[in-house]
């Protein structure tokens, strides 16, 4: 759905190995195409399911390669663009999971283990804020629903229906943790993890060329 609405008026065309992407980006451009976005996970992948290291660097590496290759498939007076729509923090096995008497007062968990929500029972607000801040203060920014939208954190405005998946309180860690929610599920931890609202997570690099 997030495909969707971002690249909503685009044609799909889709890449079978990564080693296509330079050709199909060629071909289009001397279609007659004006714009192109072209979408590769490799890195991704590879901090997720890897972490920082040898197989991390090795995937810089491809992925240098890559970069290159789309630049030299290039027509004369075409400008590449290179970003990311999100950095990594290696978390590790640094996970972080609520103490039962907090979770006493708290009916489920939504969101993921850099931006936990804690959906507290009615009438324990005040309470699962309180604990939360208590137990977490020192590895996350803990923050109430109605401060993440007093201050605009997801926009100036929300449908009520998006904000009624909101749960009330986050824990939105600014250490290397992930807090954990038994729920989720996945067929591995994920080593490296994103979402949360540290430097090393939003601010990523744009790099241009002019071919």
């Amino acid at each position: 759905a997030f495909t969707e609405a971002h690249l909503r008026g685009s044609r799909p065309m889709g890449w079978r190995s990564s080693s296509s992407i330079a050709v199909q980006v060629g071909l289009l451009l001397r279609s007659g195409q004006k714009f192109i976005y072209a979408y590769y996970d490799g890195v991704d992948k590879i901090a997720h399911e890897r972490g920082f290291g040898p197989f991390y660097e090795a995937e810089l590496r491809s992925a240098d390669r890559l970069v290159a290759d789309v630049l030299e498939s290039l027509p004369t007076d075409t400008a590449l663009l290179v970003t990311a729509d999100h950095g990594q923090v290696h978390v590790g096995d640094r996970l972080v999971t609520p103490s039962p008497a907090l979770l006493a007062s708290v009916t489920f968990q939504s969101g993921e283990g850099r931006f936990r929500w804690l959906h507290a029972s009615k009438g324990a607000l005040d309470d699962v804020a309180e604990g939360a801040r208590d137990e977490f203060g020192h590895l996350a920014w803990v923050v109430t629903k109605e401060q993440t939208l007093d201050e605009h954190w997801f926009g100036s405005a929300m449908a009520p229906e998006v904000r009624a998946r909101l749960g009330d309180v986050a824990l939105v860690a600014h250490e290397p943790v992930s807090f954990h929610d038994p729920a989720d599920s996945g067929p591995f931890e994920l080593i490296c993890r994103h979402g949360s609202l540290t430097s090393a997570e939003v601010n990523v690099p744009l790099v241009g060329a002019l071919a």
